[in-house]
């Protein structure tokens, strides 16, 4: 599948049909050796400096029908509770992402 392919669906969620986003707001995490997305990086609507982004992983991804992707938010990760990572391996800061958590929650 080419970008292209994806370019201008929307991205829905499957178990609360809430609308995410565009494939073209977000960003690919591909993984060079293999030439395969490894996750999709969806930026969230909150103000300037309630920024929030959300990585779903591709097994995440339920269904890429002809004008939507269909994910379950069950799998995705909060990007900035991930970014605690700068100095170390990469997963001590991660966190799962929490739809109800309020902003204060997730710093």
């Amino acid at each position: 599948m080419r970008y292209s392919d994806l370019a201008g669906k929307e991205i829905i969620d499957i178990d609360q049909g809430i609308r995410l986003g565009v494939i073209n707001d977000t960003d690919l995490v591909i993984d060079t050796d293999a030439g395969r997305v490894v996750a999709i990086i969806i930026p969230s609507r909150g103000g300037w400096w309630a920024r929030r982004e959300l990585e779903i992983p591709w097994h995440g991804i339920r269904k890429i029908g002809v004008d939507l992707i269909i994910v379950d938010l069950s799998t995705a990760v909060d990007w900035h509770a991930r970014e605690g990572r700068r100095g170390g391996s990469g997963d001590e800061g991660r966190g799962r992402w929490d739809p109800d958590a309020s902003e204060a929650d997730l710093r």
